[in-house]
């Protein structure tokens, strides 16, 4: 990264982060990767200009300024879809800028993202979810540990959970319910239902879960919070010993979750609720998952296919 201390500009990058955290509550992954890529523009930008990087200096930057960010960007490696994702911090910079300092966007404004194609989710059958949820605990040291990754999987195929929503639950959460109440991004809440096997699978847990309950309701083997890479680490097991593809991932449970849904006649409208999601254009994908299956049966199916 280049250096950009000293600049005054650095003063409204920490601004902007702390609205973000604040009053967007974003995720701090999102928050460290817009405060990377302002401060190396900053940095940038003062290579450039050859001076101090102010309020005075951003607003004088056209469009080919950031051309030559994005540029040499490029040059360091990156593809499209994380040039992409460097755009849209810049343009959320300059937007709350313009709103609470009198920045100029004309530049940024007439900047293009690269094209990133969507990526449809690939998501596993319902004979293979709970496959991969019963045998993730497989290569478990205990027995509680297995039943722990059980009970996490199935919150994320049999609820939608992401699988951080599943590990931010605690002991306040208890004892379940016909529904959950779920804190997903940006700190929305969305009620989500239960059915009794995933009730069932994490009350399982608890019980032969060791240590006393309080605080986080998953727990690592030394009684810390649990981390997301373990349960990736279990159900990545499963998966080669089920011979299912690397796309089979926790998160490709909660796509199975929507998909399913919606195969059985689930709207839109339900879905995105369920999901947490905050646009329906998110939700849309998965009707492209729903008619690729589709095509995938036709074609295996049909004698003129």
């Amino acid at each position: 990264m280049i250096p950009d201390g000293g600049h005054p500009a650095t003063a409204l990058v920490a601004a902007f982060v702390a609205h973000l955290q604040d009053e967007r509550r974003r995720s701090p992954h999102t928050l460290r990767a817009y405060a990377a890529t302002l401060h190396d523009f900053v940095g940038f930008t003062a290579l450039q200009t050859g001076g101090p990087v102010g309020a005075a200096t951003l607003n004088r930057l056209s469009v080919a300024d950031f051309r030559a960010y994005l540029a040499r960007r490029r040059g360091d490696g990156l593809g499209n879809a994380s040039l992409a994702r460097e755009v849209a911090a810049l343009r959320s910079f300059f937007t709350w800028g313009a709103r609470a300092h009198g920045l100029s966007r004309e530049g940024v404004a007439r900047l293009k993202s690269p094209q990133v194609p969507r990526r449809v989710p690939r998501p596993v059958d319902p004979a293979s979810a709970l496959a991969l949820a019963n045998d993730a605990g497989d290569a478990a040291s205990a027995p509680w540990i297995a039943a722990r990754d059980t009970a996490v999987l199935l919150l994320c195929y049999g609820a939608g959970l992401r699988i951080s929503e599943a590990l931010a639950l605690t002991a306040a959460d208890l004892p379940l319910a016909s529904t959950l109440s779920v804190t997903g991004k940006r700190a929305k809440t969305r009620i989500v239902p239960l059915l009794p096997a995933v009730r069932e699978a994490v009350e399982l847990y608890l019980k032969l879960c060791p240590w006393p309950r309080g605080g986080a309701l998953f727990r690592g083997a030394r009684g810390g919070p649990l981390q997301a890479e373990l349960v990736r680490r279990s159900m990545a097991a499963a998966r080669v010993a089920l011979g299912l593809p690397a796309t089979a991932t926790p998160h490709a449970l909660r796509h199975s979750f929507a998909t399913h849904l919606l195969a059985r006649g689930a709207d839109l409208r339900s879905i995105q609720a369920l999901l947490g999601h905050a646009s329906l254009s998110s939700t849309q994908i998965y009707t492209a998952v729903d008619a690729a299956q589709l095509l995938d049966v036709y074609r295996s199916a049909h004698p003129r296919a």
